[in-house]
């Protein structure tokens, strides 16, 4: 791997010599996927009106917007297939040294690029699936969007009646709080957390790798932007993720 820069050549080695490695991707990893972007400059929240959870939960016309905005998201989100960087972190799993994947994000190209689904922990739901806000029960997204295509602007549960929502986390809806906890734990057992297409910001997920640093993991940051945790990191890696990860693993 002679073309890799020195802070690669680092990286690979930090990988290299680890066993017990956390993954944590945000967008950066999706985008080369197709996913749409969402906090850019011209991404989808600047492109359209944000409705916050409590707007879904106390009006009509909130519920109508956000249900639009899905489903005009949801068709990008469904054609995206994983890319070399999503296999990449499937490698590390085969080689028995993944203990957890934690993500950002919501369109499942993790699972499907063949990690397990408890290997996976979503801090942001998902947008595959929506679900009940009051009995809990779940459809697919291509059923709610048939649904709303077919004059249901905002959806109710066939089994309660119940406001029936993607199951991603809004603006002002609290993460899961199960995932939390074992997010912790995994990060707090690893001997590397591996950042991947995270800008970093986001809180409360942004605490995670400075949670792994404090329990004596080292920290490795591959992005193409500058984050605010770089200097935190042990080694940053600058480039186009399908590209970069898979020469680092």
């Amino acid at each position: 791997m002679s073309d890799l820069s020195a802070e690669g050549q680092a990286a690979r080695k930090l990988i290299a010599g680890a066993s017990r490695i956390v993954g944590f991707t945000g967008a950066g990893i999706s985008t080369e996927s197709g996913v749409p972007d969402f906090r850019s400059p011209d991404g989808v929240w600047a492109r359209n009106r944000t409705v916050d959870f409590q707007e879904f939960l106390s009006s009509e016309a909130g519920r109508i917007e956000y249900w639009r905005q899905k489903v005009a998201a949801w068709p990008a989100m469904r054609a995206a297939r994983p890319n070399a960087g999503h296999l990449a972190f499937v490698q590390l799993h085969e080689q028995g040294r993944l203990t957890a994947l934690i993500t950002q994000n919501i369109e499942r190209l993790h699972q499907r690029s063949g990690l397990p689904a408890d290997t996976v922990l979503e801090l942001h739901g998902t947008t595959t699936e929506a679900v009940c806000l009051s009995c809990g029960d779940r459809i697919t997204s291509d059923e709610a969007c048939r649904r709303v295509a077919a004059g249901e602007r905002a959806p109710r549960c066939r089994s309660c009646g119940g406001l029936l929502k993607p199951a991603t986390i809004s603006f002002g809806q609290a993460l899961p709080h199960d995932v939390l906890l074992r997010a912790q734990a995994a990060v707090e057992a690893c001997d590397l957390l591996l950042a991947v297409g995270s800008s970093l910001v986001v809180e409360p997920a942004a605490s995670i790798p400075r949670l792994a640093k404090l329990a004596g993991a080292s920290l490795i940051i591959v992005n193409r932007d500058p984050t605010p945790l770089d200097g935190l990191a042990d080694v940053v890696v600058r480039g186009e993720i399908g590209a970069v990860l898979p020469a680092l693993v």
